[in-house]
């Protein structure tokens, strides 16, 4: 009994019907059929499109009638001015209908990549092919249960081209993609998958361009935000911890939680206010930004400014993390990118410093010279070319060689070019606040262009 219900659960229409407020799904050429299931209806009473595949139908594939269908979704929504969910299950274009497939495929490439709304992905199945590409090219992606793959090539042609033998979830699946950025929320079933979808469009707008919904404010959860950071500046935390003191009920929604650690993207509110949160994360790598935290962190605030929400930014790096590596998968190029989302974003944005803030990671985390709105650090912050440690190396060489102690000189780097208050004093930092006035001044802030 329990399959049977299971096995119903995952049909197409009941996708939709899951998603959308009871009562108000209604279909859209219904007299096409071809596998694809496509509607309008209601989430939490906003207007939304969606559509659905059939992955039980011909494989799967898609052919041009439903390519059709799906066309049409995507222009009506740009009409009404609604988001589109999408609900891909296919192995890609039919093979009976030879390029007709593949031209299905491209139009509705276009139509994702051109769309004026928001457009988010439910993979809930098996994704090959130009199906995969169709998740990937829309504004998010999330992954609904276990059997949810993505992939260009599948097992068997890998198989027969390279030799290789690798299972379907090896090679696309949740975990794979959950850690390279190309899904951005794993769920574990169609239900949870539902209620991501729901929680993230009460943050979007229904049309690019157009401001955020604002919601009831609601007070912080309470305790000092710079209570959670440790005694010594070398032990970690979660800034996460942070975050949750500084938003609304505490309430964040992380995006991409297993793709590069290091670097925190997520959602939330301040004073009923949606934003955007992107912070260096202790926890991993102790911060450094690294090749994979760049795509990410340049990924995310293209996100933000394509969604129109404003970014909070939480900064705590020692900088970027060196070493041959990283030179060699290219981190000047993915650090380029992240700092020229940053000066090309026009969405208003907030910069706190909380512990450390030290060379290119300084200003790729969205410093007053890319066109930050307002920084701010906290009073006992250090900013600088490099930390004390790093720096005595170089300006004290002649000291230390003559037997000068370290630690004195270390000190006295701090004092005379770390200390935030000779950075704000200069101009570089706004302000220099206490830990407890984070939230209240990001408030204040951000008020003033909402």
């Amino acid at each position: 009994m329990a399959a049977i219900e299971q096995l119903v659960a995952e049909t197409p229409l009941s996708r939709l019907e899951g998603l959308v407020d009871p009562g108000t799904l209604h279909l859209i050429r219904t007299a096409v059929g071809d596998g694809v299931v496509a509607a309008s209806g209601r989430v939490d009473g906003r207007p939304v499109f969606c559509w659905a595949q059939d992955g039980r139908f011909k494989g799967g594939s898609l052919g041009a009638a439903g390519g059709d269908t799906i066309k049409r979704v995507f222009a009506l929504a740009n009409r009404a001015g609604a988001p589109v969910v999408c609900f891909p299950e296919s192995g890609g274009a039919r093979v009976q209908e030879g390029v007709g497939g593949l031209t299905a495929y491209g139009a509705i490439f276009h139509a994702e990549a051109t769309a004026r709304v928001p457009v988010i992905t439910v993979v809930a199945g098996a994704c090959a092919g130009g199906a995969a590409y169709g998740a990937a090219v829309g504004d998010l992606t999330i992954a609904a249960g276990a059997d949810a793959k993505m992939f260009l090539t599948g097992p068997r042609v890998i198989q027969e081209i390279t030799r290789e033998e690798v299972s379907a979830t090896d090679l696309g699946g949740v975990k794979v993609h959950s850690a390279n950025g190309v899904i951005h929320l794993a769920a574990e079933d169609d239900q949870e998958a539902a209620s991501y979808v729901r929680e993230i469009l009460s943050f979007l707008p229904a049309r690019l361009g157009e401001a955020p919904p604002i919601s009831a404010p609601r007070g912080p959860i309470g305790g000092n935000p710079g209570d959670v950071l440790p005694p010594s500046p070398r032990q970690v935390y979660d800034v996460r911890d942070v975050a949750s003191r500084i938003l609304d009920a505490g309430e964040l929604l992380e995006l991409c939680p297993r793709w590069a650690r290091n670097l925190f993207t997520g959602l939330g509110r301040i004073e009923g206010m949606p934003v955007g949160i992107i912070a260096n994360q202790p926890r991993y790598l102790g911060g450094t930004l690294d090749v994979a935290a760049a795509e990410k962190g340049a990924w995310f605030v293209n996100w933000c400014e394509r969604m129109s929400l404003p970014l909070v930014v939480l900064a705590d790096t020692p900088g970027f993390l060196p070493g041959t590596g990283q030179e060699r998968e290219g981190v000047i190029r993915y650090g380029a990118a992240f700092l020229r989302a940053f000066a090309r974003a026009t969405v208003p944005r907030v910069t706190v410093t909380l512990r450390q803030a030290f060379g290119g990671a300084h200003i790729v985390m969205n410093s007053r010279d890319l066109g930050a709105d307002l920084t701010m650090a906290w009073s006992a912050a250090r900013v600088g070319v490099m930390g004390a440690r790093q720096a005595v190396e170089i300006v004290g060489r002649r000291e230390l060689a003559a037997g000068a102690d370290r630690m004195a000189l270390e000190t006295a780097y701090e004092i005379d070019q770390l200390d935030v208050m000779v950075t704000a004093r200069a101009g570089f930092v706004d302000e220099v606040i206490e830990p407890h006035e984070t939230r209240d001044r990001i408030a204040q802030a951000l008020g003033a262009f909402v």
